[in-house]
Protein backbone atom coordinates (compact mmCIF):
# COMPACT_ATOMS: atom_id res chain seq x y z
CA UNK A 1 0.00 0.00 0.00
CA UNK A 2 2.88 2.17 0.81
CA UNK A 3 4.53 1.81 -2.35
CA UNK A 4 1.08 2.49 -4.11
CA UNK A 5 0.88 6.36 -2.05
CA UNK A 6 5.05 6.87 -2.91
CA UNK A 7 4.15 6.49 -6.60
CA UNK A 8 1.15 8.70 -6.65
CA UNK A 9 3.03 11.35 -4.33
CA UNK A 10 5.60 11.38 -7.16
CA UNK A 11 2.84 11.62 -9.77
CA UNK A 12 1.97 14.29 -8.35
CA UNK A 13 5.09 16.17 -8.06
CA UNK A 14 5.82 15.61 -11.67
CA UNK A 15 2.63 16.53 -13.29
CA UNK A 16 2.36 19.50 -10.69
CA UNK A 17 5.58 21.01 -10.48
CA UNK A 18 6.46 24.20 -12.53
CA UNK A 19 9.87 24.19 -13.98
CA UNK A 20 11.85 27.34 -14.97
CA UNK A 21 12.61 26.42 -18.52
CA UNK A 22 13.65 30.66 -19.39
CA UNK A 23 16.37 31.06 -21.57
CA UNK A 24 18.57 33.18 -18.96
CA UNK A 25 18.14 30.10 -16.67
CA UNK A 26 19.47 27.53 -19.24
CA UNK A 27 22.13 29.90 -20.00
CA UNK A 28 23.53 29.64 -16.12
CA UNK A 29 23.86 26.25 -16.13
CA UNK A 30 24.96 25.77 -19.95
CA UNK A 31 27.82 28.22 -18.41
CA UNK A 32 28.47 27.09 -15.13
CA UNK A 33 31.55 27.27 -13.60
CA UNK A 34 31.53 23.91 -12.19
CA UNK A 35 30.98 22.29 -15.52
CA UNK A 36 34.54 20.77 -17.60
CA UNK A 37 32.37 18.64 -20.18
CA UNK A 38 28.77 17.86 -21.43
CA UNK A 39 27.90 14.79 -22.99
CA UNK A 40 26.99 14.48 -26.12
CA UNK A 41 26.80 18.38 -26.10
CA UNK A 42 25.95 21.59 -24.84
CA UNK A 43 23.53 22.02 -27.52
CA UNK A 44 21.66 18.59 -25.86
CA UNK A 45 21.39 19.83 -22.86
CA UNK A 46 19.93 22.91 -23.89
CA UNK A 47 17.31 21.16 -25.64
CA UNK A 48 16.53 18.72 -22.24
CA UNK A 49 16.48 21.68 -20.44
CA UNK A 50 13.88 23.74 -22.68
CA UNK A 51 11.97 21.34 -23.30
CA UNK A 52 9.55 22.17 -20.12
CA UNK A 53 10.24 18.16 -18.72
CA UNK A 54 10.93 17.70 -15.68
CA UNK A 55 14.32 15.72 -15.99
CA UNK A 56 15.45 13.29 -13.67
CA UNK A 57 19.16 14.34 -12.51
CA UNK A 58 21.07 12.03 -10.26
CA UNK A 59 24.93 11.57 -8.42
CA UNK A 60 25.95 8.51 -7.60
CA UNK A 61 28.39 7.75 -4.69
CA UNK A 62 29.97 5.01 -3.40
CA UNK A 63 30.46 4.74 0.38
CA UNK A 64 34.14 4.24 0.85
CA UNK A 65 34.51 6.48 3.86
CA UNK A 66 32.16 8.35 6.32
CA UNK A 67 33.02 11.45 5.22
CA UNK A 68 32.00 13.30 2.00
CA UNK A 69 34.37 16.86 1.47
CA UNK A 70 34.44 19.80 -0.21
CA UNK A 71 36.00 17.70 -3.07
CA UNK A 72 32.09 17.08 -3.42
CA UNK A 73 30.82 20.28 -3.08
CA UNK A 74 31.04 21.27 -6.93
CA UNK A 75 28.64 18.72 -7.91
CA UNK A 76 26.01 19.70 -4.62
CA UNK A 77 26.40 23.05 -6.05
CA UNK A 78 25.73 22.27 -9.43
CA UNK A 79 22.40 19.49 -8.16
CA UNK A 80 21.63 22.50 -5.88
CA UNK A 81 20.53 24.73 -9.33
CA UNK A 82 18.74 22.11 -10.90
CA UNK A 83 16.73 21.20 -8.13
CA UNK A 84 15.93 25.48 -7.30
CA UNK A 85 14.59 24.68 -11.56
CA UNK A 86 12.72 21.70 -10.48
CA UNK A 87 13.75 19.08 -11.46
CA UNK A 88 13.85 15.93 -10.13
CA UNK A 89 17.07 15.20 -8.12
CA UNK A 90 18.40 11.90 -6.85
CA UNK A 91 21.38 11.27 -4.32
CA UNK A 92 22.46 7.54 -5.02
CA UNK A 93 24.09 5.66 -2.37
CA UNK A 94 26.12 3.19 -4.42
CA UNK A 95 25.56 0.50 -1.05
CA UNK A 96 26.08 -2.41 -4.04
CA UNK A 97 28.56 -1.15 -6.11
CA UNK A 98 30.75 -0.17 -3.08
CA UNK A 99 31.34 -3.98 -2.74
CA UNK A 100 32.92 -4.51 -5.78
CA UNK A 101 35.19 -0.97 -5.72
CA UNK A 102 35.81 1.48 -8.17
CA UNK A 103 38.51 0.89 -10.00
CA UNK A 104 39.09 4.34 -11.41
CA UNK A 105 42.27 5.57 -10.93
CA UNK A 106 43.63 2.60 -9.38
CA UNK A 107 46.34 0.81 -9.98
CA UNK A 108 46.23 -2.02 -8.17
CA UNK A 109 43.00 -3.98 -6.72
CA UNK A 110 40.87 -2.25 -4.61
CA UNK A 111 40.34 -4.35 -1.22
CA UNK A 112 36.24 -5.25 -1.00
CA UNK A 113 34.32 -3.69 2.03
CA UNK A 114 32.26 -5.39 4.39
CA UNK A 115 28.20 -4.81 4.10
CA UNK A 116 28.37 -3.16 8.04
CA UNK A 117 31.16 -0.83 6.98
CA UNK A 118 29.41 0.28 4.15
CA UNK A 119 26.43 1.21 5.96
CA UNK A 120 28.27 2.76 8.71
CA UNK A 121 29.60 5.11 5.90
CA UNK A 122 26.56 6.07 4.24
CA UNK A 123 24.49 6.90 7.81
CA UNK A 124 25.45 10.55 7.55
CA UNK A 125 25.36 11.21 3.94
CA UNK A 126 22.26 12.39 3.66
CA UNK A 127 22.90 14.89 6.75
CA UNK A 128 25.97 15.96 4.78
CA UNK A 129 24.72 16.73 1.97
CA UNK A 130 22.00 18.26 3.46
CA UNK A 131 23.73 21.20 3.74
CA UNK A 132 23.58 22.00 0.63
CA UNK A 133 21.12 20.28 -1.13
CA UNK A 134 17.56 20.61 0.01
CA UNK A 135 16.07 16.56 1.03
CA UNK A 136 13.03 18.05 2.72
CA UNK A 137 11.48 20.45 1.14
CA UNK A 138 7.65 20.61 0.61
CA UNK A 139 8.00 21.22 -3.05
CA UNK A 140 10.57 19.11 -4.70
CA UNK A 141 13.02 17.05 -2.10
CA UNK A 142 15.91 15.72 -3.17
CA UNK A 143 15.17 11.92 -3.35
CA UNK A 144 17.64 9.00 -1.58
CA UNK A 145 18.23 5.86 -2.96
CA UNK A 146 20.57 2.96 -2.94
CA UNK A 147 21.36 0.99 -5.84
CA UNK A 148 21.62 -2.49 -3.87
CA UNK A 149 17.52 -1.96 -4.32
CA UNK A 150 18.01 -3.29 -8.06
CA UNK A 151 21.50 -4.97 -8.23
CA UNK A 152 20.97 -7.04 -5.44
CA UNK A 153 18.39 -8.59 -7.52
CA UNK A 154 19.80 -9.13 -11.27
CA UNK A 155 19.96 -12.53 -11.41
CA UNK A 156 23.04 -14.62 -13.14
CA UNK A 157 20.81 -14.68 -16.61
CA UNK A 158 20.30 -10.86 -16.84
CA UNK A 159 24.27 -10.35 -15.61
CA UNK A 160 24.84 -12.48 -18.78
CA UNK A 161 22.39 -10.12 -20.54
CA UNK A 162 24.04 -7.04 -19.20
CA UNK A 163 27.86 -8.01 -20.21
CA UNK A 164 26.96 -9.03 -23.38
CA UNK A 165 26.02 -5.39 -23.93
CA UNK A 166 29.62 -4.02 -23.75
CA UNK A 167 32.92 -5.39 -25.23
CA UNK A 168 36.11 -6.29 -23.06
CA UNK A 169 37.94 -4.35 -25.96
CA UNK A 170 35.96 -1.02 -24.89
CA UNK A 171 37.05 -1.86 -21.13
CA UNK A 172 40.19 -2.73 -21.62
CA UNK A 173 41.04 0.81 -22.95
CA UNK A 174 40.49 2.36 -19.63
CA UNK A 175 44.10 3.91 -18.53
CA UNK A 176 44.02 2.52 -15.47
CA UNK A 177 43.64 -1.11 -16.88
CA UNK A 178 46.45 -0.07 -19.71
CA UNK A 179 49.39 1.23 -16.91
CA UNK A 180 48.31 -2.23 -15.36
CA UNK A 181 49.22 -4.38 -18.53
CA UNK A 182 52.27 -2.05 -19.24
CA UNK A 183 53.74 -2.52 -15.20
CA UNK A 184 52.59 -6.56 -15.67
CA UNK A 185 49.93 -5.92 -12.38
CA UNK A 186 46.65 -8.27 -12.80
CA UNK A 187 43.21 -6.86 -13.98
CA UNK A 188 40.55 -8.89 -12.04
CA UNK A 189 37.03 -9.63 -14.00
CA UNK A 190 35.17 -8.07 -11.12
CA UNK A 191 36.85 -4.82 -11.96
CA UNK A 192 34.94 -4.66 -15.84
CA UNK A 193 31.70 -5.36 -13.70
CA UNK A 194 31.85 -1.96 -11.90
CA UNK A 195 31.48 0.38 -14.44
CA UNK A 196 28.80 -2.20 -16.10
CA UNK A 197 26.84 -1.93 -12.68
CA UNK A 198 27.21 1.78 -12.22
CA UNK A 199 25.88 2.38 -15.26
CA UNK A 200 23.22 0.30 -14.50
CA UNK A 201 22.18 2.62 -12.49
CA UNK A 202 21.00 5.18 -14.79
CA UNK A 203 18.56 2.52 -16.94
CA UNK A 204 16.96 1.62 -13.48
CA UNK A 205 16.45 5.67 -12.42
CA UNK A 206 15.49 6.24 -16.03
CA UNK A 207 17.98 8.90 -15.75
CA UNK A 208 18.15 12.13 -18.20
CA UNK A 209 21.33 13.37 -16.81
CA UNK A 210 24.13 11.99 -14.61
CA UNK A 211 26.67 13.92 -13.17
CA UNK A 212 30.21 13.06 -11.72
CA UNK A 213 33.86 14.37 -11.38
CA UNK A 214 35.69 14.13 -14.65
CA UNK A 215 37.26 11.24 -13.34
CA UNK A 216 34.05 9.53 -13.69
CA UNK A 217 33.46 9.94 -17.33
CA UNK A 218 34.56 6.16 -18.14
CA UNK A 219 31.29 5.16 -15.92
CA UNK A 220 29.50 7.19 -16.52
CA UNK A 221 29.20 7.35 -20.28
CA UNK A 222 28.81 3.36 -19.82
CA UNK A 223 25.78 4.33 -18.23
CA UNK A 224 24.46 6.43 -21.38
CA UNK A 225 25.41 3.51 -24.06
CA UNK A 226 23.55 1.50 -21.49
CA UNK A 227 20.19 3.72 -21.51
CA UNK A 228 20.65 3.40 -25.37
CA UNK A 229 20.69 -0.06 -25.63
CA UNK A 230 17.83 -0.41 -22.99
CA UNK A 231 15.45 1.99 -23.28
CA UNK A 232 16.53 3.56 -26.96
CA UNK A 233 16.49 7.20 -25.70
CA UNK A 234 19.16 9.37 -24.83
CA UNK A 235 20.57 10.07 -21.12
CA UNK A 236 23.17 13.16 -21.16
CA UNK A 237 26.46 12.97 -19.17
CA UNK A 238 27.79 16.35 -16.80
CA UNK A 239 31.11 16.02 -16.19
CA UNK A 240 32.70 18.45 -13.28
CA UNK A 241 35.78 19.97 -12.70
CA UNK A 242 37.87 18.30 -9.88
CA UNK A 243 39.23 20.23 -6.96
CA UNK A 244 42.98 19.89 -7.99
CA UNK A 245 45.99 21.66 -6.77
CA UNK A 246 46.85 24.03 -10.14
CA UNK A 247 50.47 24.12 -9.22
CA UNK A 248 50.73 20.30 -8.29
CA UNK A 249 48.26 18.75 -10.36
CA UNK A 250 47.13 16.25 -7.65
CA UNK A 251 44.10 16.61 -6.43
CA UNK A 252 43.49 18.69 -3.07
CA UNK A 253 41.01 16.11 -1.40
CA UNK A 254 41.46 12.61 -0.25
CA UNK A 255 39.90 10.69 1.65
CA UNK A 256 42.28 7.40 0.70
CA UNK A 257 45.64 10.18 1.96
CA UNK A 258 43.50 11.56 4.69
CA UNK A 259 43.77 15.60 3.76
CA UNK A 260 40.36 16.76 3.18
CA UNK A 261 37.70 19.48 4.43
CA UNK A 262 34.68 16.74 5.61
CA UNK A 263 31.40 18.80 4.98
CA UNK A 264 30.22 17.97 8.44
CA UNK A 265 33.58 19.49 10.39
CA UNK A 266 32.99 21.75 12.67
CA UNK A 267 32.95 25.84 11.85
CA UNK A 268 36.10 26.20 13.26
CA UNK A 269 37.26 22.98 11.81
CA UNK A 270 36.77 24.49 8.26
CA UNK A 271 38.23 27.83 8.91
CA UNK A 272 41.38 26.96 10.39
CA UNK A 273 41.38 23.76 7.68
CA UNK A 274 40.60 26.29 4.76
CA UNK A 275 43.56 28.74 5.67
CA UNK A 276 46.41 26.29 5.72
CA UNK A 277 45.44 25.73 2.07
CA UNK A 278 48.54 26.65 -0.05
CA UNK A 279 47.74 29.99 -1.33
CA UNK A 280 47.74 28.59 -5.31
CA UNK A 281 44.34 27.01 -4.65
CA UNK A 282 42.43 30.03 -3.25
CA UNK A 283 41.20 31.06 -6.81
CA UNK A 284 40.22 27.56 -7.41
CA UNK A 285 38.90 27.00 -4.28
CA UNK A 286 36.24 30.18 -4.68
CA UNK A 287 35.06 28.57 -8.14
CA UNK A 288 34.76 25.03 -7.54
CA UNK A 289 33.56 25.22 -3.51
CA UNK A 290 31.52 28.98 -3.06
CA UNK A 291 28.44 30.52 -4.74
CA UNK A 292 30.66 34.14 -5.02
CA UNK A 293 29.11 35.60 -7.93
CA UNK A 294 32.00 34.75 -11.18
CA UNK A 295 32.90 38.62 -11.39
CA UNK A 296 33.96 38.70 -7.93
CA UNK A 297 36.30 36.18 -8.23
CA UNK A 298 38.00 37.60 -11.50
CA UNK A 299 38.58 40.99 -9.40
CA UNK A 300 39.98 39.06 -6.74
CA UNK A 301 42.20 37.12 -8.91
CA UNK A 302 43.53 40.37 -10.98
CA UNK A 303 44.47 41.46 -7.54
CA UNK A 304 45.90 38.98 -6.44
CA UNK A 305 48.09 38.54 -9.60
CA UNK A 306 48.63 42.32 -9.08
CA UNK A 307 50.05 41.89 -5.59
CA UNK A 308 47.77 44.29 -4.65
CA UNK A 309 45.62 42.27 -2.22
CA UNK A 310 47.27 40.28 0.68
CA UNK A 311 46.70 36.37 0.24
CA UNK A 312 46.18 35.60 3.44
CA UNK A 313 43.15 38.36 3.23
CA UNK A 314 41.95 36.35 0.58
CA UNK A 315 42.16 33.19 2.19
CA UNK A 316 40.63 34.54 5.30
CA UNK A 317 37.20 35.71 2.88
CA UNK A 318 37.52 32.32 1.16
CA UNK A 319 37.38 30.18 4.67
CA UNK A 320 34.46 32.40 5.68
CA UNK A 321 32.29 32.01 2.83
CA UNK A 322 32.94 28.02 3.20
CA UNK A 323 32.08 28.24 6.46
CA UNK A 324 28.77 30.12 5.95
CA UNK A 325 27.55 27.80 3.12
CA UNK A 326 28.22 25.10 5.51
CA UNK A 327 27.28 26.71 8.77
CA UNK A 328 25.70 30.31 8.35
CA UNK A 329 26.80 33.74 8.03
CA UNK A 330 26.84 33.97 12.42
CA UNK A 331 29.07 31.07 12.96
CA UNK A 332 31.16 32.42 10.17
CA UNK A 333 31.80 35.32 11.79
CA UNK A 334 32.63 33.39 15.34
CA UNK A 335 34.76 30.99 13.24
CA UNK A 336 36.93 34.48 12.27
CA UNK A 337 37.14 35.50 15.30
CA UNK A 338 37.92 32.56 17.14
CA UNK A 339 40.80 31.77 14.26
CA UNK A 340 42.23 35.59 15.36
CA UNK A 341 42.33 35.22 19.06
CA UNK A 342 44.32 31.54 18.64
CA UNK A 343 46.57 32.32 15.89
CA UNK A 344 46.63 36.02 15.66
CA UNK A 345 46.54 37.13 19.49
CA UNK A 346 48.01 33.61 20.93
CA UNK A 347 45.19 33.54 23.26
CA UNK A 348 43.13 29.89 23.80
CA UNK A 349 39.48 30.08 21.95
CA UNK A 350 36.48 31.06 23.94
CA UNK A 351 34.72 28.35 23.76
CA UNK A 352 36.30 24.63 23.71
CA UNK A 353 35.50 21.01 24.45
CA UNK A 354 34.78 20.32 27.85
CA UNK A 355 35.90 17.40 29.60
CA UNK A 356 35.14 15.65 32.90
CA UNK A 357 38.59 13.75 34.74
CA UNK A 358 37.99 13.10 38.46
CA UNK A 359 41.84 11.04 38.58
CA UNK A 360 44.46 13.20 39.95
CA UNK A 361 46.99 12.02 38.25
CA UNK A 362 47.07 11.16 34.61
CA UNK A 363 49.65 9.62 32.16
CA UNK A 364 49.76 11.71 29.39
CA UNK A 365 49.89 9.08 26.83
CA UNK A 366 46.55 7.75 27.92
CA UNK A 367 44.93 11.17 28.90
CA UNK A 368 45.65 11.99 25.07
CA UNK A 369 43.50 9.10 23.98
CA UNK A 370 40.83 9.21 25.80
CA UNK A 371 40.34 13.02 24.68
CA UNK A 372 40.34 11.47 21.28
CA UNK A 373 43.45 13.55 20.40
CA UNK A 374 45.28 10.12 19.34
CA UNK A 375 43.79 6.59 18.11
CA UNK A 376 46.34 4.73 20.12
CA UNK A 377 49.53 5.33 22.61
CA UNK A 378 52.06 5.00 19.55
CA UNK A 379 50.45 7.85 17.84
CA UNK A 380 49.85 9.75 21.26
CA UNK A 381 54.23 9.29 21.71
CA UNK A 382 54.66 10.33 18.25
CA UNK A 383 52.39 13.85 18.92
CA UNK A 384 54.57 14.73 21.80
CA UNK A 385 58.22 13.50 20.69
CA UNK A 386 56.71 16.44 18.01
CA UNK A 387 56.01 18.73 20.73
CA UNK A 388 52.38 18.69 19.10
CA UNK A 389 51.18 19.06 22.64
CA UNK A 390 50.95 21.63 25.30
CA UNK A 391 49.09 21.77 29.01
CA UNK A 392 48.57 25.34 29.63
CA UNK A 393 51.23 27.28 27.14
CA UNK A 394 53.76 24.85 28.36
CA UNK A 395 55.08 22.36 25.73
CA UNK A 396 55.34 18.23 26.71
CA UNK A 397 58.28 16.98 25.89
CA UNK A 398 58.13 13.08 28.01
CA UNK A 399 55.70 10.76 26.90
CA UNK A 400 56.37 8.75 30.02
CA UNK A 401 55.13 11.85 32.30
CA UNK A 402 52.21 11.39 34.25
CA UNK A 403 50.01 14.79 34.83
CA UNK A 404 48.65 16.49 37.65
CA UNK A 405 45.24 17.06 36.71
CA UNK A 406 43.52 20.44 37.53
CA UNK A 407 40.12 22.14 37.01
CA UNK A 408 40.25 24.63 34.05
CA UNK A 409 43.67 23.00 32.97
CA UNK A 410 43.69 23.50 29.10
CA UNK A 411 45.22 21.34 26.35
CA UNK A 412 46.16 21.94 23.29
CA UNK A 413 47.34 19.22 20.73
CA UNK A 414 49.06 20.64 16.93
CA UNK A 415 47.34 24.24 15.82
CA UNK A 416 43.78 23.95 16.06
CA UNK A 417 42.67 21.43 18.49
CA UNK A 418 41.47 22.36 22.33
CA UNK A 419 40.16 21.25 25.52
CA UNK A 420 39.35 22.09 28.82
CA UNK A 421 39.48 20.01 31.73
CA UNK A 422 37.24 19.77 34.86
CA UNK A 423 37.47 18.42 37.77
CA UNK A 424 33.84 18.00 38.66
Amino acid sequence: MLSFIIIEINFLINFTMKIDGSPKTIEEILSSRYIEKIWPSKVALKRFLASGRRLTIYIGIDPTGPKLHLGHSTNFLLLKKFQQLGHKVVFLTGDFTAQIGDPTGRLSLRKAMLKKDILYNCKSYEHQAGRILDFYSKENPVEIKFNSRWLSKLTFEKIIGLTSKITIGKLIKRDMFQKRIKEGKEIYLHEFLYPLLQGYDSVALNADIEIGGNDQTFNMLIGRDLVKIYQKREKLVIATKLLVNPKTKKKLMSKSEGNFIALDNSAPEIYGKVMALPDEVIITCFELCTEVPGREIQRIEKLLKMKKINPAKVKAKLAQEIVALYHGEKSSKIAKREFEQVFKKKKVPSKMPIFIIPHKFYPLVNLLIDLKFAKSKSEAKRLILQKGVEIDGKVMEDWREKITIKEKMVIKVGKRRFAKISTK
